[in-house]
């Protein structure tokens, strides 16, 4: 198989690895993305916790909390120009509000929704938007808790919205913000799959540093080195960001619990779209 420049990029991009190192992978994988990811992260090339989705869409992340609930959306335009422009700001917020308001089942369910102040759908009011600022305009997912919940948002960029079974706004805010600051994937291990730590296990043990221990110590040094990876996903097990001589676990023990956590990353997953700059400025001589 041909492996393209594109490729190599794409691989380098999720994993963080060298140029030489992303193109042996993908040759040695046969174009194989998963595979070449795996091969790199096997060899100590690829963070285990590197988030394998490239963070390229523009747009805001923006949060409403209600007495009852709340809510927190992304809300996707092409620059980044638009997304500091304060009628995209206010739309962001207007559409985390209406969410937080009137829990729509999903987003077409949401842009299939008509909006009480306006009596416009909400489908024609973004293509308003669109029309009065020029840019696309793409409303890309939402959450929704009920009960007690807290959000931060860091810059627009990173949102995190919590829901608990208690009202402690100080410490509901401090959670948010570790949360935003540590992306952890679980509340506690006994949310992890057995899947994961399955896979994570089968990396471990294919690294090429362990191979010539004996079968016992390497088993007893992957266990270790697992534990240790699965510890810096779990919410519970993290080092407290503000005071790292405790866990989160021991910052909340008997004042609340968390019962649920989002957190999204602006752009998270989305491909950016790829400009020629030379191109664009020839074309604009030329024009």
């Amino acid at each position: 198989m041909n492996i393209t420049a594109q490729m190599v990029k794409e691989l380098r991009d999720k994993t963080g690895a060298g140029m030489m190192d992303a193109k042996k992978a993908l040759v040695e994988t046969d174009g194989d993305m998963e595979k070449a990811m795996e091969v790199l992260r096997q060899k100590g090339m690829a963070s285990a916790d590197k988030k394998m989705g490239r963070i390229a869409a523009e747009g805001l992340v923006a949060s409403s909390i209600q007495e009852n609930c709340g809510a927190m959306v992304e809300l996707n335009c092409e620059t980044d120009f638009v997304a500091k422009n304060e009628e995209f700001k206010e739309l962001a917020s207007n559409l985390a509000e209406f969410v937080a308001v009137s829990n729509p089942s999903d987003v077409d369910s949401l842009l299939g929704s008509t909006c009480p102040k306006c009596g416009k759908l909400i489908s024609e009011i973004i293509k308003e938007k669109i029309a009065s600022i020029g840019e696309k305009i793409t409303f890309r997912r939402f959450v929704r808790y009920e009960g007690n919940t807290a959000s931060y948002i860091h810059n627009g960029k990173i949102g995190v919205l919590i829901e608990t079974d208690k009202k402690d706004e100080e410490l509901m805010n401090d959670i948010c913000l570790h949360i935003a600051s540590s992306a952890p994937e679980f509340i506690t291990r006994d949310e992890i799959p057995q899947s994961v730590i399955d896979h994570e296990t089968e990396v471990e043990m294919g690294k090429e540093d362990l191979q010539k221990k004996p079968e016992q110590i390497r088993a007893k040094i992957v266990e270790g080195r697992v534990n240790k990876l699965l510890s810096h996903r779990v919410l519970l097990e993290q080092p407290f960001v503000k005071n790292p001589d405790m866990t989160v676990g021991q910052l909340i023990e008997g004042k609340l619990t968390i019962k649920a956590f989002t957190r999204y990353m602006l752009g998270e997953g989305l491909e950016k779209r790829q400009e020629n700059f030379a191109d664009e400025v020839m074309s604009q001589i030329k024009g």
